[in-house]
């Protein structure tokens, strides 16, 4: 934890609350409609700007939201990871969203299992969840690799109550021994 709010390190990786540094790339990841097909569609930079601002003030008002994930090499934002649970949400999630540059390296999963650790220990969390588009592959595969496993259709709260989720999940105690694979 620094003055600016807990720091979480991984081999290639920095987990940090968000900076106004991060908008630039995070722009770009609302502005690529592919990147973002399933986490509530593109945004023009106004938008996206309003989204941007949801992590700081959850930070702020509830300890906890997604970090900004900064590769150690090039000190470059990847994408955001980490607790979220927005009012009327399904349960305690970890969500996670990477710039389209980010892809296929490993990040989500690298960023996810620090996260995960994290959420348990500091916010007492005893489950977590993964809110997914049936359609969204490359996520699904995340969640199975971090040992999530698929509990069934879900429901999110307006605005979003028509879009399309599964829910994936897993106990404390499911974590702790899949938690296993990655040490």
């Amino acid at each position: 934890m620094t003055d600016h709010g807990p720091v979480l390190e991984t081999e290639r990786l920095i987990l940090r609350l968000p900076r106004i540094g991060d908008f630039p790339r995070y722009a770009e990841l609302l502005a690529d409609e592919e990147a973002c097909r399933y986490i509530g569609g593109h945004q023009p930079a106004g938008g996206a700007w309003r989204r941007f601002l949801q992590m700081p003030g959850a930070w702020a008002l509830q300890g906890f939201a997604m970090f900004s994930v900064i590769e150690k090499d090039s000190g470059r934002w990847v994408g955001q990871m980490g607790p979220w649970q927005p009012f009327g949400w399904p349960g305690t999630e970890i969500g996670y969203a990477f710039h389209r540059d980010a892809w296929g390296r490993g990040y989500a999963t690298e960023s996810a299992v620090a996260a995960i650790d994290w959420a348990f220990a500091q916010l007492g969390w005893d489950e977590i969840i993964h809110c997914i588009d049936p359609d969204n592959l490359a996520s699904q595969q995340v969640a199975r690799r971090l040992g999530s496993t698929l509990r069934g259709p879900g429901k999110l709260p307006a605005p979003f109550d028509e879009a399309r989720v599964d829910i994936w999940g897993q106990t404390r105690a499911q974590w702790q021994h899949n938690r296993t694979r990655f040490a």
